[in-house]
């Protein structure tokens, strides 16, 4: 079957969206045919109850479920949802926090870390362990989770750097950033009570 050009720019928006997130500076063609055919595929996905999410101002567009209406009978899911553990979900808010004070701060372009950076910002909440190599593990791990969902891409040609996607503000709001930072307040209350005493 022949598809009308319009109709194969269409089918190319669909398949990137559903491999995973789309950015605007490494996807130029497929976001070209986002901001042209943006109907289509959003119709495309509505039949099948999940919602095309496309933020011009950071430049990404990902798929999300649609809530099941009340008073229907639920849809299978499409889009699964991930138990992240707790080491890959602290990290998340942390790399959120950390784009937060970059961006804050006037940084340009991509905000990179090192793995052992990374580590660092982990560190603070973990217990001492005198097992490094469990730690490492530990951090990998968390880095891996996040890595599948999108939220860090390993740069090429260079060993253990990390750069943080812009996607994960769509993940961890600013809510949750703010309710996070009240926790780091009492945190940071409570051991100084207990260094004092």
């Amino acid at each position: 079957m022949m598809r009308t050009p319009e109709e194969h720019a269409t089918a190319s928006a669909v398949i990137a969206l559903m491999r995973g997130v789309v950015y605007r500076e490494r996807d130029e063609t497929v976001w070209a045919a986002l901001e042209r055919h943006g109907a289509a595929v959003r119709e495309h996905f509505g039949d099948i109850a999940v919602d095309v999410v496309i933020d011009d101002v950071e430049g990404f567009a990902y798929l999300r479920a649609q809530e099941d209406a009340e008073g229907e009978e639920p849809l299978p899911r499409l889009i699964r949802r991930r138990a992240l553990t707790y080491q890959a979900s602290l990290l998340a808010v942390l790399l959120r926090r950390r784009l937060a004070e970059f961006e804050a701060t006037g940084g340009e372009g991509r905000l990179v870390l090192a793995q052992e950076q990374i580590a660092d910002l982990l560190s603070v909440f973990s217990a001492e362990s005198t097992n490094e190599a469990r730690s490492q593990d530990r951090v990998g791990s968390a880095i891996r989770q996040l890595k599948d969902l999108g939220f860090v891409q390993e740069l090429r040609g260079q060993a253990d750097a990390w750069e943080v996607k812009r996607v994960l503000k769509a993940y961890v709001d600013a809510q949750t950033l703010g309710d996070f930072e009240a926790r780091l307040t009492e945190y940071a209350r409570d051991l100084t009570g207990k260094d004092a005493e």
